[in-house]
């Protein structure tokens, strides 16, 4: 790629270099010098609509909006002059013509842009005299209003609609001082529901139905986390007040993400006060579970499972974890697992087959992983299978920016008809579950296929051949051998091909990163690893078993039977994927469950512990692209305890019993510490995640001549989400489940 020319210039008599093409205001903002500008976002389309922005230029004899003005060699701007303050000021003065002056009860008051330019520049006076244009508040939908008066017409929200989230909800009606913001629906709002609109309008011109006349943004606290939803790890801001999460947004567009957030990640966070949460452990009791205390929960719970592994041996116990839950946590779990009771029976629901990728990698596994941000500097994608719009929202953002930024050309395969489509420069439609054959014949040139197809692959072949540093990402139509095909085609392609598999949760890949698999320890080295076993052992005092365990689907169906004496379930719904256990005497005698609220696994349970959710502990996470980021505890439940907690008190409730070894770890980060030290990849700079930001992992994989990886039949489950819908845990998001948007998807 060639390299960017560099320019001189001076802004305020001071010099800086800039790549040619800057625009002024980004220029400014290098030296940390503000130009205001309410109508300018960065990504978007210019405007240069508000007029805020203007600068001087020498040799220019009018002022000029920096926001489109591109810097040039030599050029001797200035952004505080006489001249240009009083430009502004009177800019503020006709923005402020039909402007309502109701700040003090306002929403954005507090965090206004106008409001905090009108102090600034002191526009305390108007020499207007004409009545204000009044128009009654506007109600979009539940989650978006509209008050046309305070709106300052910069048009972000219609072109972040456009643009960005390429829905086109929202368009401009009327002229001239009448001109106002209108829905596509007419009165209403027919969208994805994002919110984008509302983050990005720098007024209170549009404000949120969750948050709206609740408290000022000085009464709340700020708790950077992570989603709790899609395997994507958008970074989401919870404003809390006395525990309670009443905003999410990510205003300060730090995160892989930046100002990015879909429904779920914007307004998807209410379940954690649904009244259903469960606060109390339950014990069952007869036919029914009853609130007891957390004493006798755990000790019940302790001691009929030493009861169980003592009668039945390791086999007889099975684990299942969630792809929900924090690093820290699976790690805890598969340590309990496979140390405590000697056992591989670990598993968690797989949404992608992120083994199947590290495994047919190999060596290259730790320099082949495609980050977001790699996603977004992509010049050529090969998307297949999965639907990145409903399902992977970011990864959908992405792939647009992409093309609206550096041209990316996006190559489908797909046996649904998806969005992106009507983005892409080709995309092949294929009969319904044919990836796994396409990418076959594109490998390898064998199978049988319709010639109309083998031609349309040839020549998808060819285009990508005449691409540099292909990113490919897939769903969970390919798994096994199929992503062994797929690898071994990338390896053919021109550059460094990278790689991103998409989960559906939003610790997907950390479950499996952290050996919550019956096959595969942490980091994905094989069970008869000796040198991976061994450390382990030592680390954790234990000996540890080679034999593989079952899966999540195998422990299900031998409960029925017997086979399986008693499940531990932290944070899974296996009920709703797997078909139904088989509860009663002689069959699975004890069912525990770590959960939020009644599930149908929980209903069945004979002990449930209450569960916090990610939102109220603190841990990491490791999205679908292999990023770890931090967790930070913001809201708190009260009756409920973390997963670390939980695992923690039944790992004492254990070795007063006689089994295994009690954890010690006092915090999340002292489970941390020792991940980096067992987990091949997860050693990474800790400066990096403490500052808010994403670490990659490195994965070091090594075959060891074992054979090319294969998975059963329906083992890599999607549970194909769409926006408004986040497995068990949606049905408890109340405010995404009450718009029209959400009643419409399947």
């Amino acid at each position: 790629m060639a390299e960017t020319k560099l320019i001189n210039l001076k802004i305020n008599d001071r010099e800086v270099q800039v790549p040619q093409g800057t625009l002024v205001i980004e220029a400014t903002r290098r030296l940390g010098i503000e130009v205001p500008s309410f109508c300018y976002y960065p990504g978007l389309s210019l405007q240069a609509a508000c007029r805020m922005c203007l600068v001087e230029v020498e040799k220019m004899p009018k002022l000029q909006t920096a926001c489109t003005l591109v810097a040039s060699e030599g050029m001797v701007v200035r952004t505080n002059t006489d001249q240009v303050r009083n430009a502004r000021k009177y800019m503020l003065e006709f923005l402020l013509t039909n402007h309502p002056l109701d700040c003090p009860v306002c929403d954005k008051g507090g965090e206004c842009e106008l409001q905090d330019m009108v102090f600034r520049y002191g526009a305390d006076s108007s020499r207007f005299v004409e009545e204000k244009i009044h128009r009654p508040e506007e109600k979009w939908s539940d989650l978006v209003y509209y008050d046309a008066p305070r709106c300052i017409l910069c048009f972000r929200c219609v072109r972040v609609c456009d643009e960005g989230m390429d829905v086109k909800a929202l368009g401009v009606g009327m002229r001239g001082a009448n001109s106002i913001i209108i829905p596509n629906g007419g009165d209403h709002l027919d969208c994805e529901e994002c919110g984008m609109c509302i983050d990005i309008c720098p007024v209170g011109a549009l404000t949120s139905g969750t948050y709206r006349y609740k408290t000022r943004p000085w009464e709340m606290q700020y708790v950077s986390t992570i989603c709790t939803h899609c395997s994507n790890g958008c970074k989401t801001t919870l404003s809390v007040r006395n525990h309670e999460i009443l905003r999410a947004n990510n205003r300060d567009l730090s995160g892989i993400n930046n100002d990015f957030l879909c429904v779920k990640g914007r307004f998807g966070f209410d379940f954690t006060k649904h009244p259903e949460r469960i606060k109390q452990p339950l014990l069952r009791k007869g036919e029914k579970l009853y609130p007891v205390s957390w004493e006798e929960a755990a000790q019940a719970a302790a001691k009929q499972l030493n009861e169980l592994h003592a009668a039945y041996g390791p086999e007889s116990v099975g684990f299942i974890g969630s792809n929900r839950t924090s690093n820290e946590e699976n790690y805890l779990l598969q340590r309990m697992a496979r140390a405590t009771f000697g056992t591989n029976n670990i598993d968690h629901h797989r949404t992608a087959d992120y083994t199947g990728l590290v495994t047919a990698l190999g060596d290259r596994a730790a320099d082949s992983s495609l980050t977001m941000e790699q996603l977004y500097q992509s010049r050529a994608v090969l998307l297949i299978g999965n639907d990145p719009t409903n399902q992977n929202p970011l990864v959908g953002w992405q792939i647009r920016a992409g093309i609206r930024h550096h041209g990316t050309k996006l190559f489908l395969l797909n046996s649904r008809e998806i969005k992106l489509a009507r983005k892409a420069t080709q995309s092949i439609q294929l009969p319904a579950g044919q990836e796994a054959a396409a990418v076959r014949w594109l490998a390898t040139g064998e199978g049988e296929l319709p010639q109309e197809l083998a031609e349309q692959l040839t020549a998808l072949r060819a285009a990508l051949e005449a691409e540099q540093d292909v990113a490919i990402v897939f769903g969970s139509e390919l798994a096994g051998a199929a992503i062994g095909h797929l690898v071994a085609f990338g390896s053919k392609l021109p550059g460094t091909t990278r790689y991103m598999a998409l989960g559906d949760y939003a610790n997907s890949r950390g479950a499996a990163d952290m050996g919550v698999l019956p096959d595969r320890l942490p980091g994905y080295a094989y069970l008869d690893n000796k040198t991976v076993a061994e450390a382990l052992e030592n680390l954790w005092d234990a000996k540890l078993s080679a034999k593989p365990g079952l899966t999540a689907p195998q422990m299900v169906e031998a409960a029925p039977s017997g086979k399986l004496k008693a499940l531990y379930v932290v944070g899974a719904n296996p009920l709703a994927h797997f078909g139904t256990l088989g509860y009663g005497r002689g069959k699975l005698q004890l069912l525990i469950v770590h959960e939020m609220f009644l599930t149908e696994t929980a209903k069945q349970a004979d002990i449930v512990f209450p569960a916090a959710s990610a939102y109220e502990k603190d841990g990491s996470v490791t999205n679908t692209s292999g990023e770890i980021q931090l967790l930070h505890k913001a809201g708190e439940v009260m009756g409920t305890r973390s997963d670390f907690d939980l695992l923690r008190i039944m790992s004492h409730q254990l070795e007063k019993l006689g089994l295994g070894k009690a954890f010690h770890y006092k915090t999340p980060a002292a489970v941390f510490e020792e991940i980096r030290k067992a987990v091949p990849g997860y050693n990474v700079h800790l400066a990096g995640l403490l500052t808010g930001g994403a670490e990659p992992t490195k994965i070091q994989f090594s075959r060891n001549g074992q054979e090319p990886y294969d998975v059963p039949v329906q083992l890599i489950r999607s549970a194909n989400d769409n926006l408004f819908t986040s497995g068990s845990l949606g049905r408890f998001c109340t405010m995404m489940q009450s718009l029209p948007e959400a009643e419409a998807k399947p």
